[in-house]
Formats: structure tokens, sequence, C-alpha cells
């Protein structure tokens, strides 16, 4: 083991952060930001058919513009009321005839 005993000034890149911290958080956000601008512009993602399904479902789901307000309040009457009627044949129809749309993985 070779001991080395000079003595002075001698600072290293942990040395200099120690003796003036402030600096070394400049540098190190330039750095940073630096690697985050060329990240942005080479950036690239690619979603799956499947995903891309999901995000528009996603959007349908979200979007409101389309909503009947008089029809929603008509059906709330009737199931507050207990007048709604459910045709549980019709929609078992509906959701296989759906289903036979998407390919099967």
């Amino acid at each position: 083991m070779k001991v080395n005993n000079s003595i002075g000034p001698k600072l290293t890149n942990v040395d200099a952060a120690k003796s003036n911290p402030l600096e070394s958080v400049k540098t190190n956000k330039q750095a940073n930001s630096t690697t985050a601008a060329e990240l942005a512009g080479s950036s690239k993602v690619n979603l799956s058919e499947r995903a891309q399904l999901m995000q528009k479902a996603r959007d349908i789901a979200t979007n409101t513009e389309d909503v009947n307000e008089a029809k929603v309040a008509r059906l709330q009457k009737l199931i507050d009321e207990g007048k709604y009627q459910v045709n549980a044949q019709a929609i078992a129809d509906k959701m296989v005839d759906e289903h036979m749309l998407f390919p099967s993985e």
C-alpha cells in the first residue's frame, strides 16, 4: 500500500462540491438539462395496436360532447323508481356481436 503525504489544496470533483456545493448543483443542472434536451429531440414512442385501441376507447369514454342529457335524466328516473327493465337477451346478443368483430389473441 502506497501512502501519499502530499500536503496542499488539491481538489477533486468531490472536494470541489464540498467546498462550493452551489456551484456543483449549477453544473449538474446544466449537464442534466443538456442531456434532457438532447433526449427530447431523439425520443420516439411506438404504441401497439391494442394500446392505440385502448387510448381510443378512453377518449370516447371521457368525451361528454355527445351525451343526451334528457335521455340520461329519463333513464335515471326509471331506475330510481324501479321501473327500468333490462333486456338481458338483447345485451348478450350485442356483446357477442361486438366480440366477433375483434380478432382473438
